[in-house]
């Protein structure tokens, strides 16, 4: 069966990449169409060979500036021709979705989120964007939703990657999904067991969403040892705020390796995650590894941690929402509530062979609808 694989860019290496890897790992034959690719990159996870970029790929620079494509990425992905292929599968949080396909293939699109700069977050994005670029997304923006619309109902079936993004994709496209949590490496991690150590972690991209800075305001606000894993635009925006605060209680890592960060993961008292995501594979990582979860209650989080069991919540993305969840959490830790072994239990339901088996499922039941 010639199968492709389309997905939305090929230039760092994250959530979404890890579930075009497993998919390979279903169909190892399969040609990859993506809008642009960047071989120092990504060579190691996806040999040039195998991908297959749109026109965006000849501009000068375009794996760096990409995302300013917008009002060309449908023309992009609507230019590969996939006539050929009996089965197509897409892993979009853009524009990937949108290829078109001949009535006899069997088209599965994965569904990271529908696109949150054309829907439920264009205001906040507006608000943040440079005045050349408002002055596009007033005039592009409704062209871009039109489409975004009419290409998803070009799709066999759709796969949420949480209840969370189900909900989305019936709000903007009025299609029903079935959701399968994407994979998270659980036979790499685990835990050490060993007594954990006292100190927080924060392991996230530096972008505003993230809220890196609120782990940071509360950890020094309370005195307690924060590690902050990552790298990002706001660096220096976080660092200086760390700075107001005792030097040796908040410690930027940098970019380190994944066994290192496995260690920090293994020894830390709990990660602290503050962002709204889709579903977010660093919270499982952690609970992988045995330790609990303090995370904003509401996104995909809600699907991966256990209230009580294997993290808390808390309500508000505020300072003082998330001092007040670690006070509870100290609490609750120092009673013996949260349990290594049920916290690893708790995470294995995301592994990698479990988001393959159900992948496989869905993909052969839309190939029997699609052939009759």
């Amino acid at each position: 069966m010639k199968t492709a694989i389309v997905h939305d860019w090929l230039v760092t290496y994250g959530g979404a990449e890890r579930v075009v890897e497993q998919m390979l790992k279903l169909y190892p034959e399969a040609d990859i169409f993506t809008l642009v690719y960047d071989e120092k990159k990504m060579g190691k996870f996806f040999p040039k060979e195998k991908v297959h970029t749109s026109f965006l790929q000849k501009i000068p620079k375009a794996t760096k500036l990409y995302t300013k494509f917008l009002s060309l990425m449908p023309k992009a992905f609507e230019s590969f021709d996939l006539t050929s292929y009996d089965l197509v599968i897409a892993s979009s949080s853009c524009c990937a979705k949108g290829v078109i396909t001949s009535p006899d293939t069997a088209f599965v699109a994965y569904i990271h989120s529908p696109m949150r700069y054309a829907w439920d977050l264009y205001y906040d994005y507006y608000k943040s964007a440079g005045l050349i670029t408002r002055f596009f997304m007033k005039r592009q923006m409704p062209k871009i939703r039109e489409w975004d619309f009419l290409s998803s109902q070009r799709i066999n079936t759709l796969i949420a990657n949480s209840t969370y993004i189900k909900k989305r994709i019936k709000k903007f496209w009025n299609r029903d999904a079935e959701v399968i949590f994407p994979p998270v490496d659980t036979d790499r991690l685990s835990p050490n067991n060993l007594p954990s150590e006292d100190f927080y972690v924060v392991f996230s991209r530096f972008v505003p969403y993230k809220r890196v800075d609120l782990a940071i305001k509360a950890c020094g606000t309370l005195g307690k040892k924060l590690v902050v894993i990552g790298s990002g635009s706001q660096e220096k925006e976080l660092k200086a705020l760390a700075s107001k605060y005792k030097n040796e209680d908040i410690f930027f890592t940098g970019r380190i390796s994944d066994e290192e960060v496995k260690e920090y993961l293994q020894k830390c008292k709990a990660m602290i995650f503050s962002a709204e995501e889709d579903f977010g594979i660093i919270p499982v990582e952690c609970q992988a590894c045995g330790r609990p979860v303090i995370a904003f209650g509401k996104g995909g989080a809600l699907e991966t941690v256990a209230d009580k069991k294997t993290g808390i919540f808390f309500n508000e993305q505020t300072e003082e929402s998330l001092i007040e969840a670690i006070k509870e959490f100290e609490v609750l830790d120092s009673k013996g509530k949260f349990k290594s072994s049920a916290i690893v239990k708790h995470a294995a339901k995301f592994s990698s062979e479990r988001f393959r088996k159900e992948l496989q499922a869905a993909i052969d039941k839309t190939i029997k609808e699609v052939r009759g």
